[in-house]
This record gives structure tokens, C-alpha cells and sequence, in this order.
């Protein structure tokens, strides 16, 4: 027979081995994104280069108004506007009340929390796995830039409201 010759399987035991197929990697990050500026494409491009998909969860707008400030831009139009972006490959709102139900129902591998929101990662990621999720919890870093938040935009314009030169 042929596999009793020496070496007739030896070519096979050699050969290089096909690696496993490296798994699904997906990201999710939340946010209001209220008035889109450099800050949020650069958190996004980070969140992104994370895993193979970025999932971006928008805060309701009581939710918003609750935690941080009432949106200008209502809520489906913000998600339509993240869900354009070239980082983002879905965009969809969060549940009203429970924040966690959202991850549940999603499942990310990898959870990227932006660099002011005000989460503690051991904290998320403890809850996370308590509801069956045990994703990787990180902290993404601060994009710095002249318009790198909402409330910096919305004071410049403010600003020049005031000073009546908005279009100087």
C-alpha cells in the first residue's frame, strides 16, 4: 500500500497548514453625534480600525437631552448622517431606557468607548458579560482640533451671532 512506503506522506506533514480562518471581528461605539465634526471621524476611523465592522448606536433624543444636551439635529436625521459616513458599515438608534439591550441584541466582539464619555471600561465590560456579551471593552483616543466638539462649534457660531458676522 501506498501509505506504508517511507515517505510518501511525508510532503503532507511538512506542508505549510492552512491557518484557521481568523473570526468576524465586530465593533460597536454609541454616541449622539449631534453635530458631525472632525472629533467624531476620527473616533469613528479609530473604532473602525478596530475590527472588520464598526456598529454605531445614536442616543435617542430624550436619552441625549438626559445625559448630555437636548440635539439639535433629531435623531433619524443624525443616524442617517452617520450611516453615510465610509467608517461606519451600520448605524441604528438605542433603545429608550435600557442602554445594555442594544448590546444584547448585537453582540460586538469589541466595544470602543469615546474618549469623554463619562463610562468606566471595567464597569461596561463587567455588565456586558453579565448580559452574555463578554466583548473587549477600550477607550479610543482624543482627536484634537479647532472644531473637535458640539459645543465648540455651537459656541463659535454663537459668537458670531452675537457679533452679527456669521458670514464675515
Amino acid at each position: 500500500m501506498e501509505g506504508d512506503r517511507p515517505g510518501v506522506n511525508e510532503a503532507a506533514a511538512t506542508a505549510p497548514q492552512a491557518s484557521a480562518p481568523r473570526p468576524h471581528v465586530r465593533v460597536m461605539t454609541t454616541g449622539v453625534f449631534d453635530l458631525l465634526h472632525p472629533g467624531h471621524i476620527a473616533m469613528l476611523e479609530a473604532a473602525r480600525a478596530l475590527g472588520d465592522e464598526l456598529v454605531v448606536v445614536l442616543a435617542r433624543d430624550a436619552s441625549a437631552a438626559r445625559e448630555k444636551h437636548a440635539p439639535i439635529t433629531p435623531e433619524e436625521h443624525r443616524r442617517r448622517m452617520v450611516a453615510a459616513l465610509k467608517a461606519v458599515d451600520q448605524a441604528v438608534l438605542g433603545h429608550h431606557g435600557d442602554y445594555y439591550r442594544i448590546i444584547e441584541e448585537l453582540r460586538p466582539d469589541v466595544f470602543a468607548l469615546g474618549f469623554d464619555q463619562a463610562y468606566d471600561e471595567a464597569k461596561v465590560a463587567a455588565a456586558c458579560a453579565a448580559r452574555g456579551v463578554p466583548c473587549k471593552v477600550v477607550r479610543l483616543p482624543h482627536f484634537m482640533g479647532d472644531l473637535d466638539g458640539t459645543r465648540k462649534i455651537i459656541e463659535k457660531v454663537a459668537a458670531r451671532a452675537a457679533s452679527q458676522s456669521l458670514y464675515p
